[in-house]
């Protein structure tokens, strides 16, 4: 029974050596597996280089890639780059031909609807440091101001303030100022997009000129006018309806840019104005025809 059981021990004393053997084999296998990962540059195979975006030119973006791309240190195999032929040749960009339009500045198709261009060429071309010089009359000169104006808007700030020097030396009746007051009114009312240019005018002028009869200043003059019958207007033919819309939306421009300071030095808006706002917009009403609806749309956006 004891060889027995010293022979049972001894075979399993042989199994143990059995199993270190195999831990020594399996050792070795793990060698030399790490030896080949760091012949091979890694744990994960060596990835091909991205294609080029689509949205880039053919061929635009592969030599730079080729160029970015990096052999990792270690690794003994060799980035295969295609041989330059036909395939790799650099892009030929296409130069679209210069295109110069025969169209001018001055073309009919960059005017304004309604604005007549037979004004005074040598008065749009300068400025108006020269005053009214030339001019024999002062609607003649008003009228050009506003032509220019109408045609270059962004001149406001720069001539606005040697043209209100130049009224103040023209403008020193009654008869002279209520001319004065229509030729703005007209300008407004019957050229498109140039109420809101007016409003501004108006705000400067009632700020600046001098004069201040008793029949009352421009301001003033400027708020008693208003349009006769807009009750028959709103319901009128096509071409009063258009007059009278340019008048309402004149006036709701006024309302928001007509300043008037109180005694305190605050600044307030034309009470008057708000009024008649309210008016016009009932007259539109009265007739509801599109056009009618479309101003009175146009009044409450202002």
């Amino acid at each position: 029974g004891g060889t027995a059981l010293g022979g049972a021990g001894a075979s399993e004393s042989g199994g143990a050596a059995c199993t270190g053997g195999g831990g020594s084999h399996g050792s070795g296998a793990a060698e030399q597996q790490q030896q080949q990962q760091n012949k091979t540059g890694g744990l994960l195979p060596q990835q091909e280089p991205l294609r080029p975006p689509k949205t880039a030119p053919p061929g635009a973006g592969s030599a730079e890639h080729l160029r970015q791309t990096t052999v990792p240190s270690g690794s003994q195999d060799k980035v295969s780059v295609p041989d330059s032929g036909p395939e790799m040749a650099k892009p030929q960009v296409a130069v679209a031909p210069v295109v110069v339009s025969k169209l001018s500045v001055k073309a009919p198709e960059f005017y304004p609807s309604g604005y007549s261009q037979h004004f005074n060429q040598n008065f749009a071309d300068s400025s108006f440091e020269d005053g009214y010089d030339g001019y024999m009359t002062l609607a003649e000169y008003v009228q050009d101001f506003l032509n220019h104006l109408t045609e270059q808007p962004g001149c406001f700030e720069t001539e606005i303030e040697q043209f209100a020097e130049t009224l103040n030396g023209w403008v020193t009746t009654d008869e002279a100022l209520q001319e004065l007051v229509e030729l703005i009114y007209q300008q407004a009312t019957s050229v498109p997009n140039f109420s809101y240019m007016g409003a501004r005018l108006c705000n400067y002028l009632s700020h600046h000129l001098t004069i201040s009869p008793q029949s009352g200043n421009f301001r003033q003059l400027l708020l008693q006018r208003s349009f006769e019958n807009r009750d028959e207007a709103a319901k009128g033919d096509e071409a009063t309806r258009k007059q009278f819309h340019a008048f309402v939306l004149f006036l709701a421009e006024l309302y928001l840019n007509l300043e008037i300071k109180g005694t305190k030095g605050q600044v307030t808006r034309a009470e008057i104005l708000q009024e008649g706002l309210r008016e016009l917009l009932n007259a539109l009403f009265s007739n509801p025809v599109d056009n009618n609806l479309i101003c009175a749309v146009k009044l409450l956006k202002v």
